[in-house]
């Protein structure tokens, strides 16, 4: 097989890809986006960093390993284009992207995905290389949400088909039937940490997480982590609800010990 070639942002998932393929017996090649890639996370892999905007010594760097497969994963926070400094051959593929990106976070990573695939890669989702990570559907925790919970969520959902189907965000809070928050650039966990001063008195919130519809998949799954149990539970959380099939779960044994341990509970859902 070719190596696979991994576009590193931040946090753990890199790495969990890179070891997941190495271990299909794939080699592996890390190009690490420099100020988001945790250097102890690549530093097992074969690897090189590159600054946001040289995509395209990024680009030759993939084609010299023999890299024919691409993935995108690990967050990224979106620069202003005034600070991308693109290099020669980045700002022709700049150019291809177009008003995307000027756009939403998902209908640029879209077309960052369509120009790498003209370019002649295969771009593959984490979820393809991370068969384990993906969200169950169910209840995994010992925990589990009453009716008013379920109310919750349900509203949640009906909320993310808006602000999501607007490229706003993956994510809200809902308590009692109130929207508390909704993720915007900030992302889930800085939501997170201002639910305790719009907390209402009675049962806590829960925090819904879904992907966005028509969203590039190949590009932005939504990503929990441990972070976000401990995130939940000091905002006073009673749940969590993902994504099932459609979200990541970086670590999940990790992830439900320490909701048990916060006594919230963790649900895989369909929108």
């Amino acid at each position: 097989m070719s190596p696979l070639g991994i576009i590193a942002g931040g946090g753990p998932l890199p790495g969990q890809v890179a070891a997941a393929a190495q271990a299909s017996g794939r080699p592996v090649f890390i190009a690490g986006i420099e100020g988001f890639a945790e250097p102890t996370v690549l530093a097992p892999f074969t690897h090189r960093l590159f600054r946001l905007g040289a995509v395209g010594a990024m680009v030759r760097a993939f084609r010299e390993q023999g890299c024919a497969e691409l993935v995108m994963i690990g967050p990224v926070k979106r620069p202003s284009f005034f600070a991308l400094r693109p290099d020669a051959e980045g700002a022709k593929m700049l150019a291809r992207v177009g008003k995307a990106a000027f756009l939403g976070d998902d209908g640029l990573l879209a077309a960052i995905v369509r120009v790498l695939s003209e370019e002649g890669f295969s771009m593959l989702g984490a979820h393809d290389i991370l068969t384990d990570a993906l969200a169950p559907e169910g209840l995994l925790t010992k925990a589990g949400p009453d009716a008013q919970a379920m109310a919750d969520i349900k509203r949640g959902m009906d909320v993310l088909k808006i602000i999501g189907a607007a490229d706003i965000g993956q994510a809200c809070v809902v308590q009692q039937g109130i929207v508390l928050a909704v993720e915007t650039v900030e992302g889930t966990d800085a939501m997170l940490a201002r639910i305790a001063a719009v907390t209402r008195p009675g049962p806590g919130g829960v925090l819904v997480k879904l992907a966005k519809p028509g969203q590039e998949r190949r590009a932005d799954l939504p990503t929990l982590g441990s972070a976000t149990i401990s995130n939940a539970c000091a905002a006073g959380l009673r749940g969590i609800a993902f994504e099932a099939g459609g979200s990541l779960l970086t670590n999940k044994t990790l992830m439900i010990e320490a909701a048990d341990a916060g006594g919230i509970f963790l649900l895989g859902v369909h929108p």
